[in-house]
């Protein structure tokens, strides 16, 4: 097809305002730590090795993907996608399960190849140690160990508590020390704790918090003292506590750290709105917020930094069944990261770019075992549309190298024909680069307008477009065009279309435009002389003008992508938002400032994961399903290799090359149908523990009468868990009593959402099922004809959700109260947790995989143990009264080489089904199904978790609280597959160590 091409003279539009604000130019000056200059910042940005810089950054928790060979998997998504740094939380309890031992060697407790892989990727890091760090995840951090009060109420500077966790951060500390920037490494931000907006009493009046403060010296002290020669970092929880800014501490109170930033999610970071407090100004209604005048007031002379900006939010318990992902889908992507670039942020770290999986007892008592936290990356791996929408986001930030330099100019509902539109511009404070982020003045609207934008360039005033059709916002959408772009040494004057990517090859700019599908754009090149389209797919209504100074081209595009030339050697590609979710622009360097020229422009596949040129060859590494078009522009390029195989290619008309990645038979339902069922199962009594006679005399006996928590129980006995060494899983107490009682009064506490059966004498008096809302759950059972004269046993069974946050991480789990009726004392309790406590970590698993069940104590999950003598028997038939079973079966697999699988094992009972189940893959915990307070009914599991190409140990404990049937279906479903050249094959048997006889001595 042909382009009609006219020649004109522009006529101006009518005299305009000028569109970037009338003030004096205020001198910024550039700001360091005072021990490099490889990082540095002002008002606007970052230098980082002497180039300004946007930073892109997401959140990843490699403590909730165990597995550091499915690390690099990530990462290489995480660039892919455009990002150029990304941020790592370090788990104090998952590197320090008791006091004295900091483990960062042993399996994924060893982070050394995440350093390793961000340098060779191109990956800038920002570390986040803690001590404390939130994350949803059990106390916050702390281990368990550090919350029996024995350490204060903690993050204060109670000596007590620095003692604790001096060791963790000074080991920390060092490594991430050895990977800083300034050591050649790649870690340019260090974060001093977590969300703590302590520093004022009186924010308003600048009135000193000392205590706060001199728990912040401390850890900065250690910083220094510990080889951190990167600046740090504080992240404020909100908009209103303003703590650790140099420009806001304007009496220098201290403690503040060198840079200020600030966490925000606007749109709750719970799928239960109702979570979310006013603190952080949640919108739940779509509303987007002013930031940059809270950035102006309290950190002028720093870059507007959102250390965590809202990614998606976490599934509680009682949440939608399959998460949240639509209130924060990539319509949400596209207005409120576009509106954060118009309140001129310059660093953005998006929280949960991955956020992996709750396996064991990681999380806190309102999160289930799915940390999804509906990021752009799933917990399964697999990526999708809101994946697809982060990355237009973030390869147009890569390409825009005047964005870190910009200013806020005039914003209002005036600068459009619309004035239902509302515009921010910004402009370059350098040059004449303009950027208008347009959206919705009321963003909660879900109509569609059309409009025309006045925009200020070198060339004069416009009024665009000017041929092609009017500029739409259809629903919820936000666009960024711009003016003045330097695309390379190629000025687009304007455009109505969004730039997506720039590319330099051969000395000349590929530039990428977009438009959601059936959209029209317009787009002004100066310097260009006449342009004709050499492919049109999709296309319709091109154009090109002529004028004195360049070439207007105008289009609507379809669902494809269209390529014009010009006369200068320009090419521009235009794609529809479908076809944009389907091109990458990956780069052929490992510097994250990525050069325009050193990148490739790849159309087609599910993904690339990294490219090369060698010699003539344009080797690329990715992923695809079935038969997949693909085209490169790459320059010097002849020859594609796709995971290692020649691709048959020919060259285009307009310099790329074409070829077709060969047809892949293996789908997600022919390999379902070749998964072998779970059957075989065997089964054994879990619940020994509440005979009367059971062995006891190897249990802890909880016999304190004092303890260091301020919280006192109202029983002689203290049974507080933590007292004994127990800090997750289920905890069981036997209490003897001599006499007759009629009852008891009990009060547990476990975490919202926990539950308890209780026992005499081996018989059921009695559970409580658990209601999200509480966090405790009392009531008097009666004993009936289970009481006996003599000796009386009551056996209590409770499940712990984890540990509370904040200020709450040091609330206990176990018994409040046990009173017995009819003036009965009890002479004694023991108790049991985890096998050995602390003094029986697995190193590989870590703290928090096990619990005090039967089963495993015993070890009956984990790989290795006879199972020989146990009867036959399902879990679908489960149990037909109050009690606990455990089931096993063996899955063997052997899937497809060349292939990235995910799977998953479903797990479904009916609502009503009082029961709590438990699932182990290979000795890991990785699921936790309670079906009447929670939806979770499908828990993603690893690769090097689960053995691709052999026997699988599979586990599953079921707990019946009710004297009732309670069964669960458990079945393995494929959520997705992909011809891959990243390997999940690999040997993993490191990460699944077997039983052992020791296991014995914990019956």
């Amino acid at each position: 097809m042909k382009g009609f091409f006219k020649s004109l003279t522009l006529s101006l539009p009518l005299a305009l305002a000028a569109l970037t604000s009338a003030q004096e130019t205020t001198q910024w000056p550039l700001r360091s730590n005072g021990l490099t200059d490889l990082v540095e910042w002002d008002h606007y940005s970052f230098k980082v090795n002497g180039e300004r810089l946007f930073i892109w950054s997401g959140e990843m928790h490699y403590w909730r993907i165990p597995v550091p060979e499915l690390w690099v998997d990530v990462l290489h998504k995480v660039k892919a996608a455009g990002f150029n740094a990304v941020s790592f939380y370090s788990h104090w309890g998952y590197h320090a399960p008791r006091d004295g031992i900091v483990d960062f060697e042993s399996g994924a407790h060893n982070i050394s190849s995440l350093f390793e892989t961000c340098k060779s990727l191109g990956l800038y890091i920002f570390y986040r140690p803690g001590p404390y760090i939130n994350a949803e995840s059990t106390g916050g951090g702390f281990p368990g160990w550090v919350t029996t009060g024995a350490y204060g109420s903690l993050r204060n500077n109670d000596t007590r508590y620095t003692e604790a966790w001096k060791p963790y951060i000074e080991t920390v500390n060092g490594i991430i020390a050895e990977h800083s920037i300034v050591n050649g490494g790649n870690v340019i931000f260090y974060q001093v704790e977590n969300e703590y907006g302590y520093q004022w009493t009186d924010t308003t009046r600048r009135t000193p918090n000392e205590t706060a403060i001199h728990y912040m010296e401390l850890l900065e002290t250690v910083a220094n003292d510990t080889g951190i020669n990167m600046p740090t970092v504080h992240n404020n929880p909100n908009l209103g506590s303003k703590s650790w800014s140099m420009d806001y501490d304007i009496n220098n109170v201290g403690g503040d750290t060198w840079l200020y930033a600030v966490d925000n999610y606007p749109s709750c970071w719970s799928c239960n709105l109702q979570e979310c407090s006013s603190t952080n100004s949640p919108a739940p209604d779509f509303t987007v917020l002013d930031y940059y005048t809270h950035f102006q007031e309290t950190a002028p002379g720093d870059p507007s930094f959102f250390a965590e900006f809202q990614g998606g939010s976490y599934n509680p318990w009682d949440g939608p069944a399959g998460g949240c992902r639509n209130n924060t889908g990539p319509d949400w992507v596209n207005v409120f990261y576009r509106n954060n670039i118009a309140n001129k942020v310059t660093a953005h770290n998006m929280y949960m770019l991955y956020g992996g999986t709750n396996f064991g007892q990681l999380a806190f008592p309102l999160v289930g075992t799915s940390y999804d936290y509906s990021a752009p990356i799933q917990e399964d791996r697999l990526i999708g549309d809101k994946y697809s929408e982060t990355k237009l986001l973030g390869y147009f930030i890569r390409s825009a190298k005047d964005l870190p330099l910009v200013e806020r100019g005039t914003n209002g509902t005036n600068l459009t024909t619309s004035s239902s539109v509302f515009t921010q511009v910004l402009y370059n404070v350098e040059n004449d680069a303009q950027f208008y982020v347009v959206r919705h003045a009321n963003t909660t609207l879900q109509t569609s307008l059309s409009f025309k934008q006045n925009m200020t360039t070198s060339l004069g005033h416009f009024q665009v477009p000017q041929y092609a059709a009017d500029i739409r916002l259809n629903g919820r959408e936000s666009k960024i065009l711009v003016s003045d772009y330097n695309a390379g040494e190629q000025k687009i004057v304007y455009s109505t279309a969004e730039v997506l990517a720039v590319s330099i090859q051969n000395g000349k700019p590929i530039i990428v435009f977009w438009v959601p599908t059936g959209e029209s754009g317009e787009f002004y090149l100066r310097g260009a002389q006449y342009g004709n389209v050499k492919q049109c797919e999709g296309c319709s209504s091109v154009g090109f003008y002529q004028t004195k100074d360049g070439v207007i081209t105008s289009f609507a595009q379809g669902s494809g992508m269209s390529v014009f030339q010009y006369g200068n050697g320009v090419t521009a590609i235009v794609v529809d938002r479908s076809h944009a979710y389907k091109l990458w622009h990956p780069t052929l360097t490992n510097d994250p400032h990525v050069p325009l020229d050193k990148t490739a422009i790849v159309t087609g596949p599910y993904l690339v994961r990294t490219a090369a040129v060698h010699g003539e060859t344009l080797a690329l590494i990715g992923d695809y399903n079935g038969t997949t078009p693909l085209e490169v522009f790459a320059a010097g390029v002849k020859k594609v290799t796709f995971n290692g195989e020649s691709v048959t290619v020919k060259t285009s008309d307009y310099g790329s090359l074409k070829g077709e990645l060969s047809e892949d038979k293996v789908t997600v339902k022919s390999l379902d149908a070749m998964l072998p069922k779970l059957s075989h199962w065997k089964v054994a009594d879990g619940l020994h523990e509440r005979e009367a006679g059971y062995d006891d005399s190897k249990w802890v006996n909880a016999n304190h009468t004092t303890t260091p928590h301020w919280n006192k129980p109202a029983t002689d006995h203290i049974l507080y868990a933590d007292e004994y060494g127990f800090h997750g899983g289920n905890i069981l107490w036997r209490g003897r009593f001599n006499g007759t009682s009629s009852g008891v009064f009990l009060n547990i506490i476990g975490g919202t959402g926990s539950g308890w059966s209780a026992y005499l004498n081996g018989k059921f008096v009695g559970s409580t099922f658990g209601d999200i809302k509480l966090s405790q759950t009392n009531q008097t059972l009666k004993f009936g004809d289970a009481a006996k004269s003599g000796e009386n046993v009551l056996f209590i069974i409770q499940d712990h959700m984890g540990k509370d946050q904040t200020t709450g991480a040091i609330n206990p789990r176990g018994i409040l109260n046990a009173t017995l009726a009819d003036g009965a004392k009890f002479t004694s309790w023991k108790v049991a947790g985890k096998a050995g406590g602390g003094a029986n970590i697995d190193p590989i698993r870590g703290p928090y995989n096990e619990g005090g069940l039967h089963a495993e104590r015993l070890g009956w999950h984990l790989p290795g143990f006879d199972d020989s003598k146990w009867v036959a028997g399902t879990p679908s038939t489960g149990l037909s009264t109050a009690g606990a079973n455990f089931y096993r079966t063996i899955l063997p697999l052997d899937l497809p080489e060349g292939h990235d699988v995910s799977l998953a094992f479903n797990l479904h009972a009916t609502k009503s089904s009082k029961l709590r189940a438990q699932l182990y893959v290979n000795g890991y915990q990785f699921g936790k199904f309670v079906p009447y307070i929670g939806n979770q009914v499908e828990f993603p599991v690893f690769p090097g978790i689960l053995d691709y190409h052999g026997n699988n140990t599979i586990g599953l404990s079921i707990w019946s609280q009710d004297e009732v049937e309670a069964g669960v279906d458990v079945s393995v479903s494929v959520l997705g597959v992909h011809s891959s050249g990243f390997d999940v094959g690999f040997s993993s048997t490191y990460l699944r160590p077997g039983w052992t006889e020791e296991r014995l001595q914990y019956y």
